[in-house]
């Protein structure tokens, strides 16, 4: 009688919440403005500070470097809290759980395809130069 009871609390609970995503995931992938690193004379500033998303809606980044400065490419939270579909880097495609950093060592382009997971403010930057304007947000809502 108890385990039936337990049942059906847990069963009424987890009924009860609501899926909050707001992507269709049978749609294309939403392409974000290109994030472009190293556009100054400087080659420190990035052309975008900041992007907005929803949960649960497929998108695609593409992120160039000019190759001014080399950039180790950090958003820790972020790839932490999106499922990554796919990374396509020159001409080959990369189908893997998650990353921690991508490396510019020279110019070059990166095209990105994932979902985010979980609402927040993700911080990114290029590693040591957030201080110099490498640097933005991925919020995702």
């Amino acid at each position: 009688m108890k385990m039936g009871l337990s049942l059906v609390l847990a069963l009424s609970t987890v009924l009860s919440f609501q899926a909050t995503a707001k992507g269709n995931l049978s749609q294309r992938a939403t392409d974000l403005p290109e994030l472009v690193l190293g556009t100054d004379d400087a080659g420190f500033a990035i052309s975008q500070k900041e992007f907005q998303m929803e949960t649960g809606k497929a998108y695609a980044l593409t992120i160039t470097s000019t190759g001014a400065k080399e950039c180790a490419f950090e958003a820790h939270s972020f790839f932490d809290n999106v499922w990554m579909r796919k990374v396509e880097a020159g001409g080959i495609e990369i189908k893997a759980n998650g990353f921690y950093e991508i490396e510019f060592e020279d110019e070059g382009e990166i095209e990105l395809f994932f979902v985010p997971i979980k609402p927040g403010k993700y911080a990114f930057e290029c590693a040591g130069f957030a201080s110099k304007g490498m640097a933005g947000t991925f919020i995702v809502e």
